[in-house]
């Protein structure tokens, strides 16, 4: 039987829990000695970069002869059609061919096919240094699961970052990764990264397009992995043909994802602070009209406080069904905090609690009929019914909602248990 809590003792426990945040997953970091075919593969998602492909093949290669490691180089194509293939294949790389566009269909597709224990990304445009991957190799050696270039942290040549990306977009986005998810990155969208094989795939990396970065760093944060960071040259890309990201369009795919991904911060926290000021609103003008300067509040302002109770309680049942429907479909990893919160609060409490606020709402309405008959079901004041009548409203539709929330709520509970 799945369980609710009545809205409020709900809404801080899911507050305390983190809406999002996780338990440590131990099982993502096993230290069993798995057998993988190469130790490390330099993964490349390619798209046209014929200019450049053979550049970037070659960097990798000597990297790889230099510091004698057991690696490959693969190459992701995403549906290139300027040869781009027959270059790598030429160079000595292994080319993986995904037929669905988009940057994170190729990883998606790269890492499927990676025979490495190591996985290193780095774009196909020449604007990472594949001879410096040492430090990210180094870094997985030591046992951490992520490890996130930072080009703010290194070097962005001249021409190498458009202005918006570099003081808007990527600070922007890596701060509410910060915000929401509590990585420690400050470079979100960095081309260059590395992460363990095993750890890509238990994470469940699904996106297709260029948010396949910001889901990478935050699921790794949210399964508590352990994540580096390494400061990361970028230089201007080698191509002659605009590059394939669309700054509003992959910016806004990031920001959706992030959102999404945190019903603490779409949902939780917007629908309180709405539902507390409507409440503060609602008790401030039910006794009379109130001035503030010479502006008078009354009727209108307290039908729009209601509104905003019933909006915000709305938005926080959006959170706890968002969360529960997050961790079903393998989205969010399981809270036991949250699960344990459910063995108390039941089906039945949230019915019960529902039923008593309708019964309540039912009450104070018979006291508006009351006012009502007492001038013999004829006309009367107005802004005296809605103030007898409007609490009554309130509780009757907040009882309502919470009986049918609660019925919702059991059945995503049923795929969840």
């Amino acid at each position: 039987m799945i369980e609710l809590a009545t809205l409020c003792s709900l809404s801080a426990e899911l507050g305390r829990a983190g809406m999002g945040e996780a338990p440590d997953i131990s099982d993502l970091r096993s230290k069993a000695d798995e057998r993988y075919e190469r130790e490390l593969t330099i993964l490349m998602p390619c798209l046209n970069e014929a200019e450049t492909l053979a550049t970037c093949i070659a960097k990798a290669r000597r990297a790889i002869e230099k510091h004698q490691l057991n690696a490959e180089i693969l190459i992701a194509d995403n549906g290139s059609t300027d040869g781009s293939q027959a270059i790598a294949e030429r160079e000595g790389a292994r080319v993986v061919s995904e037929r669905r566009r988009g940057y994170g269909s190729a990883l998606l597709a790269g890492v499927a096919a990676a025979k490495g224990k190591y996985i290193i990304f780095a774009d196909a445009d020449d604007s990472y240094d594949l001879g410096s991957l040492m430090p990210f190799l180094a870094k997985l050696r030591e046992g951490y699961d992520l490890v996130m270039g930072n080009r703010f942290k290194g070097e962005i040549a001249a021409g190498a970052m458009p202005f918006l990306h570099r003081y808007l977009g990527t600070p922007v986005l890596s701060m509410l990764s910060r915000i929401f998810f509590r990585t420690p990155c400050g470079d979100v969208n960095c081309g260059m990264r590395g992460i363990r094989k095993k750890a890509a795939q238990q994470l469940g990396l699904r996106s297709t397009g260029m948010e396949f970065a910001s889901e990478m760093l935050v699921k790794s944060a949210l399964f508590n992995l352990r994540i580096a960071e390494i400061p990361t040259a970028l230089h201007p890309d080698g191509r002659s043909t605009p590059p394939h990201l669309r700054t509003w369009r992959d910016g806004w795919r990031h920001l959706r994802f992030m959102l999404l991904y945190s019903p603490r911060w779409l949902f939780l926290y917007p629908g309180i602070a709405l539902m507390l000021l409507g409440l503060v609103a609602t008790i401030w003008l039910l006794p009379a009209a109130r001035y503030v300067g010479a502006v008078g509040l009354d009727i209108g302002t307290l039908i729009y406080a209601a509104i905003g109770i019933f909006v915000g309680y709305q938005v926080v049942t959006f959170a706890v069904f968002a969360k529960v429907f997050a961790i079903t479909q393998g989205l969010l990893p399981h809270d036991e905090r949250l699960n344990r919160l459910f063995r108390y609060i039941t089906l039945e409490t949230g019915l019960i609690v529902g039923t008593l606020m309708v019964l309540g709402g039912l009450g104070i309405s018979f006291t508006a009929v009351a006012y009502w008959h007492a001038h013999g079901f004829g006309p009367v004041d107005p802004l005296r019914l809605v103030r007898l009548a409007l609490p009554g409203g309130i509780l009757l539709t907040l009882g309502f909602q919470t009986i049918f929330s609660s019925f919702f709520l059991s059945v995503l509970g049923m795929a969840r248990q």
